[in-house]
């Protein structure tokens, strides 16, 4: 990765949006791969409802990453009208595989053992597909609306999704409410997909359901509009970052403000969950474009870039691999059978404490990626999806 010779270079890759992409993936794969999940620091864990701890804040920050980096791919088929269908058509080819790639960890190893029992319980909603379903929505809106619209569509987004969740009353409840199981988005999920579709750790409703995918495509949007920002090259890059912090602080503020009425909650992912992470990915995406692209100090960067360039990729296969690890089975030192996992978890067991050795195969699972994803982006291999 070269970095770019100036800040208002538009032409050439954002070296700190590589950087932020990167840090959110590997902090995305250290969150979902403990050694044991009954042993986990409280920072490691998502919030039991409302609330937000370090956890929360990685899947919104991706969505935002997803944002910023439209702004950057598409920025120079948006002033040609007659490129935008073979774009559009390029974004939903692009979707279509996301989605099929989050289908596809929900199926695996089932479809390959009992197909028909796989697919009719597979959990439809996820990670990669709700990614698959924001990329393309926003990618439609940045391409066909100015800047002020898609403001405009971000707080009419925010607002009706507020509206329809805190003032319409749920079937079968007879009042308005944001619980887990009786909220109207759950209500909407389990009549959609039905409870054999959904999140198995529930199956009455899905933190990635249909419903609050809706202020969910707002967080694309946020990042869309401080992609647009940062690429324009009229204002200087002392200004930019002035006017993304000060943007950043005031839509945390109001976050925490529209908090007092309808909670900060990731799974309902609330209007105010959308602008208090917003704010806070604008912030931290300001302060790393005015060290890494304005300061140029990026030596410390490639750890997190050789994630950045390869964020999908890594993130498809650090789900696959524990899922062949558990169907593996060998046998311990009593002879008893264990899952390979299982087996390679043993000498953590032995050196630390229960949490610590939880944390500490996470750890290890991080920098084993990191091995490959160097040599990878040393070979320059990039796997596009």
């Amino acid at each position: 990765m070269v970095p770019i010779s100036s800040p208002d270079n538009t032409s050439t890759r954002l070296l700190s949006l590589d950087f932020f992409r990167g840090a959110t993936v590997a902090a995305m794969i250290l969150v979902n791969n403990p050694g044991d999940w009954g042993n986990i620091y409280a920072p490691l864990e998502h919030a039991e409802w409302n609330g937000c701890t370090p956890t929360d804040l990685i899947f919104p920050f991706f969505l935002f990453i997803v944002g910023v980096s439209i702004a950057y791919a598409m920025g120079s088929k948006k002033t040609d009208p007659s490129a935008h269908n073979q774009t559009i058509l390029k974004a939903l080819k692009r979707a279509l595989i996301l989605f099929s790639l989050g289908l596809f960890l929900s199926l695996f190893p089932k479809v390959f053992t009992d197909p028909a029992g796989a697919f009719q319980h597979v959990r439809i909603p996820g990670v990669l597909q709700r990614i698959a379903v924001v990329f393309f929505i926003s990618s439609i809106l940045f391409l066909k609306n100015s800047e002020r619209n898609i403001f405009r569509i971000l707080i009419i987004l925010l607002a009706v999704y507020w509206a329809l969740m805190t003032f319409v009353p749920v079937p079968g409840v007879g009042y308005a409410n944001l619980e887990k199981e009786t909220n109207l988005g759950a209500w909407i999920d389990r009549g959609v997909l039905t409870e054999a579709h959904l999140w198995k750790s529930a199956k009455t409703w899905d933190p990635e359901g249909i419903f609050s995918t809706i202020p969910a495509i707002a967080t694309g949007l946020f990042g869309v509009l401080v992609g647009v920002y940062l690429k324009r090259k009229d204002i200087d890059a002392a200004t930019k970052i002035a006017w993304l912090f000060s943007a950043g602080c005031g839509a945390v503020v109001l976050g925490l403000l529209w908090d007092l009425q309808f909670p900060i909650n990731k799974s309902l992912w609330t209007s105010s969950f959308v602008l208090y992470t917003g704010g806070l990915a604008t912030i931290i995406l300001s302060l790393c474009y005015w060290i890494i692209d304005v300061n140029q100090y990026n030596r410390f960067t490639k750890p997190f870039v050789v994630y950045g360039v390869n964020a999908i990729t890594v993130f498809f296969l650090s789900g696959l691999i524990p899922r062949i690890f558990a169907m593996i089975h060998v046998k311990n030192s009593t002879g008893s059978e264990i899952t390979l996992q299982s087996w390679l978890y043993l000498p953590f067991w032995s050196y630390f404490s229960p949490i610590n050795a939880s944390l500490a195969w996470a750890v290890t699972f991080v920098l084993f990626w990191l091995i490959i994803l160097w040599v990878m982006h040393s070979k320059k291999i990039i796997i596009k999806v």
